[in-house]
């Protein structure tokens, strides 16, 4: 009970941060993009240094969560923090929750359930020596690389769902690269872990995770980022915890079937709610719902939205603002 109560508060905290932290970084200059500049500018804003703390506060309890459970149990219960995100757009933003939104909640919650209870994980396997670690390090960081290469040569839109995609891919590794570090300082005590990669190796995909995840962020709406960020995070965790960890899940016929319909629920569930009118669009779009004058219609505006469609042209939706099948995808500056 105290992993599941654990891994939704870091859900919930996860979600809470990722609006906020995407609100401030939509305000950040596009020249930003997946450069360190980028952070250095977020911590100047006080609505992004609150969604880090929430965002913190989510690491610190799902650390907690993976030194009591398994990665394959704990992962798919931080999937949820999307239902998190949203009801708290649902409030920004003052739009009901829909079919759509219910289908999806319903998928989500139905999917996460179906995996735990057909894979039934347990740890307690033998954990892979060092070079099956650095095997399934490898595969992971070379995939990121491979994301972050290929989603440089895209649009705005599309970029930001592949950064998304890698920042999902770094969140999984580090998660599991977590419970190998508190295992390891459980049974052979600080020392140990000191003089071992691992947490080393957390703190670096934890940066460049927020490097990427942060330049989605700014990049376009966070529904073109936060599904396929929270998609792949889980799949990820559960991947390296069976590749180097030895969690074990069942793998009878009904079992892996169970499984396998459970994940895709959870895939289609996240993208959804994470492409439900509920969820925001821009921080413009934003502020305008609650009745405040954007910021980014002040001096200087137009050169943080550079990139941007001006206002009355053919993507925008009803009353100028951008629309939420807009046809005109941004293109890239800077």
């Amino acid at each position: 009970m105290a992993v599941f109560l654990l891994a939704l508060g870091a859900a919930c905290c996860l979600g809470l941060g990722f609006v906020l932290q995407q609100h401030a970084a939509q305000q950040a200059p596009r020249s930003d993009l997946l450069r360190w500049r980028l952070l250095l500018d977020l911590m100047r804003m006080p609505q992004w240094l609150l969604g880090t703390g929430f965002m913190v506060s989510g690491l610190i309890l799902s650390a907690l969560a993976l030194n009591q459970g398994e990665v394959s149990l704990v992962e798919p219960l931080l999937a949820t923090n999307l239902l998190f995100a949203m009801a708290l757009a649902r409030v920004l933003t003052r739009q009901t929750l829909g079919r759509s939104g219910w289908a999806g909640v319903l998928l989500l919650g139905l999917g996460v359930t179906a995996f735990i209870v057909a894979g039934k994980p347990t740890g307690g396997g033998a954990p892979a020596g060092e070079l099956r670690h650095w095997l399934v390090v490898g595969t992971v960081v070379g995939l990121v690389v491979l994301l972050v290469s290929m989603a440089r040569r895209l649009p705005l839109f599309e970029e930001a769902t592949l950064l998304a995609l890698a920042a999902g891919l770094l969140y999984g590794l580090q998660d599991a690269l977590t419970r190998t570090t508190t295992q390891r300082l459980d049974h052979e005590g600080l020392g140990a872990v000191l003089r071992s990669w691992q947490p080393y190796a957390v703190i670096v995909a934890g940066v460049v995770g927020l490097l990427l995840v942060q330049s989605a962020f700014e990049a376009a709406p966070l529904r073109m980022s936060l599904p396929a960020l929270t998609a792949a995070q889980p799949l990820a965790g559960i991947a390296c915890a069976v590749g180097f960890l030895g969690d074990r899940l069942r793998v009878t016929p009904s079992a892996l079937a169970w499984q396998s319909a459970g994940m895709l629920a959870i895939v289609v569930g996240v993208i959804v709610i994470g492409r439900h009118p509920a969820m925001p669009g821009t921080v413009r779009e934003t502020l305008e719902s609650i009745g405040v004058a954007p910021e980014d219609e002040s001096e200087g505006g137009a050169e943080r939205r550079s990139g941007s469609e001006p206002e009355g042209s053919p993507g925008d939706g009803p009353g100028g603002s951008p629309g939420e099948g807009s046809d005109g995808v941004p293109g890239k500056s800077g």
